[in-house]
């Protein structure tokens, strides 16, 4: 049996020939490989290891304990690492313990306790990409419970699912191989049984019609990807994998969680510098995902060598694809498919790519006829505030989806409140936008909608359809109740911010009590209150439950003791502050002032700072929890 690092070597150093299979014709130009990470030199392994002082034993440790006190020094800090939420440090230790393995000269099995030291590696990624996958497939599961816009389904899934058609149309096998001589291409396309099942299958009507939908949306992103591409120094043929995985679609999910053109899961996105958090997902950002799915790919193929195991890497993880490796003892895809050795989502995957390949460069041959979509081309802006898209979509006259489309990278129908986050509108419609938003006030930009005058509508049959009462809207926008509404005109609706739903937030690293609070226009007590929090402590991967605007809706109360809890009620304990009646608490809403206020509740600026003395030598700042006695 072949030694295990020589297997290693094979599958990360160079590129067996293919299959000598009769059945498999292949027509491989394979571009130059990216420069390979420099090795490390035994030399250098010596310098940067420091064995133990012995003071009874002057004669220098064997190489090979040497070797595996520094991979095994790598291999814990990595699981410190990933176990402390470092996920990129984490895969860069279990890298450097692969590499000083691969740079020593020994021979994995050589010495028992480094092919144990090198199992425990693999094992470990391997659980900890499934332990991502997982967890990634739970939070798209609770998507609805946490207000998440809804992703369409990746395409691959299905494909992969697929009975394939048991009998190939004459003259195909024939077709595809003339093809396969004229078309060029800069990676292998290889011709077998694997490949004939799903061209077959693409020349059906379901699998035709998967296939024009990808080539039709490739005209939004072709140009940037092949730029891309070109830019980092891959071969442009690698779009096909972005037209299997998600046939185009950034806002793509699949059942286990990954996301967008490119399909990456979120533990792999984080990797290659991809944010994502409460608002926004960057792998659903078409260039961004495009150039991280790029160096991605040049990573495993320093890795590898051979395009096909760089795809196989690519769908399951490389850790799947040295294991099968690792136990067959072939470093080529072809083999590795005929013996099992790879997950059958995987086997299918790299078939899949070179089917789809061979019909998008030359579709006509197969009969399909599609003309690709243009570029997108938008209006962009900083809103400067948090802004719902809705709203946004009400002040251009365009259809909501319009918006979701042009900005997929937004995780929900409510922008960051960033000022640096650019909009998306469509091309000429920026000047409109400017100028319907300025009719709402940018502290209700989250909250509330503009409405469209229909013929014959009134300010009560408006109201209903809101669920509001007439003089709430006539209040909001400076009309009489009762006068007649102008055909065509934008008013406002004042939505109420009590009907909020209940959100629930994972906590994510750096996430501070302090920071979500702010972010919810909530305390941190009452953050803690509906969570049984007993501590400041933001607990990491704690999914909290949380009322925006620290209210919890009307339908609950009734049925929930944290109705309680909503708007506290406090005992007078002095004639002498409150009179007679019980203390309410009021959080402060943007724009507010104490002289405000103090109208509102028929009291004084005087007695709110009395009654809160938190506002000593300070302003008072929009989420103020504040008391306030009845008037007497």
């Amino acid at each position: 049996m072949m030694g295990k690092l020589a297997l290693l070597g094979i599958a990360f150093a160079i590129s067996l020939a293919g299959c000598d299979d009769s059945t498999q014709r292949s027509a491989k130009v394979r571009p130059p490989a990216p420069p390979p990470k420099p090795a490390i030199q035994a030399e250098q392994l010596q310098l940067t290891i420091r064995p133990p002082v012995a003071h009874l034993n002057t004669k220098p440790r064997p190489a090979i304990d040497l070797l595996i006190d520094s991979v095994e020094a790598s291999y814990e800090s990595g699981k410190k690492d990933y176990q402390a939420g470092n996920i990129v440090k984490a895969r860069q230790d279990f890298d450097h313990a692969t590499d000083l393995i691969m740079a020593s000269g020994f021979a994995v099995d050589s010495d028992p306790r480094l092919a144990e030291l090198f199992d425990h590696i693999a094992d470990t990624i391997h659980g900890y990409e499934a332990q991502a996958r997982e967890s990634a497939q739970a939070e798209g599961e609770a998507g609805d419970e946490q207000g998440v816009a809804e992703g369409e389904p990746a395409p691959i899934e299905e494909i992969a699912d697929m009975e394939l058609p048991t009998t190939v149309a004459p003259g195909l096998a024939a077709m595809a191989e003339q093809e396969l001589m004229a078309v060029p291409h800069d990676i292998p396309l290889t011709l077998n049984e694997s490949v004939l099942s799903y061209l077959a299958y693409f020349q059906t009507a379901r699998g035709q019609a998967t296939v024009e939908n990808g080539l039709r949306r490739s005209g939004r992103y072709r140009e940037m990807i092949r730029r891309v591409l070109r830019q980092e120094g891959m071969p442009q043929d690698l779009i096909y994998l972005a037209q299997a995985e998600s046939a185009f679609l950034p806002r793509a999910v699949s059942r286990a969680g990954a996301r967008g053109i490119w399909q990456f899961m979120p533990f792999r996105g984080q990797e290659y510098d991809l944010d994502r958090n409460f608002w926004i997902d960057e792998r659903s950002d078409p260039e961004k995902s495009t150039r991280a799915a790029a160096r991605h790919l040049r990573d495993l193929y320093q890795m590898f060598g051979d395009w096909y195991l760089v795809m196989a890497a690519y769908n399951s993880g490389p850790m799947n694809v040295i294991k099968g490796i690792q136990r067959t003892g072939y470093a080529d895809f072809w083999e590795l498919y005929k013996r099992n050795a790879l997950p059958k989502e995987t086997k299918n995957y790299v078939p899949i790519i070179l089917a789809l390949a061979m019909v998008a460069k030359e579709p006509a041959r197969y009969g399909i006829h599609v003309t690709p979509e243009a570029p997108p081309k938008t209006d962009t802006l900083k809103p400067g505030h948090s802004l719902d898209l809705r709203l946004a979509a009400d002040s251009i006259d365009v259809d909501l989806e319009t918006l979701r489309a042009l900005n997929p990278i937004l995780v929900r129908l409510v922008t960051p409140d960033d000022s640096n986050f650019e909009l998306h509108l469509p091309p000429g419609t920026r000047a409109k936008f400017v100028t319907q938003m300025a009719a709402v006030p940018a502290d209700k930009w989250t909250i509330w909608r503009l409405h469209l005058v229909e013929s014959g509508e009134t300010l009560a049959e408006v109201g209903r359809h809101y669920h509001l009462t007439p003089k709430a809207i006539a209040g909001a926008n400076n009309l009489d109740a009762h006068d007649p509404l102008s055909v065509g005109a934008k008013i406002i609706i004042p939505t109420d911010p009590a009907a909020a739903k209940l959100v629930r937030y994972r906590v994510q690293k750096g996430d501070t009590l302090e920071g979500i609070a702010a972010r919810y226009d909530c305390s941190v007590e009452e953050l803690k209150r509906w969570n049984s929090l007993r501590t400041n402590r933001a607990p990491r991967g704690a999914r909290l439950k949380i009322y925006p605007g620290g209210v919890i809706p009307s339908p609950m109360r009734s049925a929930n003791k944290e109705s309680k809890e909503a708007e506290p009620k406090l005992k007078a304990t002095s004639s002498k502050d409150s009179g007679k009646g019980e203390a309410r608490h009021y959080r402060v809403k943007p724009g507010e002032t104490l002289f405000s206020i103090a109208q509102t509740f028929r009291t004084t600026v005087a007695a709110l700072r009395k009654w809160n003395p938190s506002l000593a030598g300070r302003p008072l700042e929009a989420g103020d929890l504040l008391t306030i006695w009845p008037a007497h």
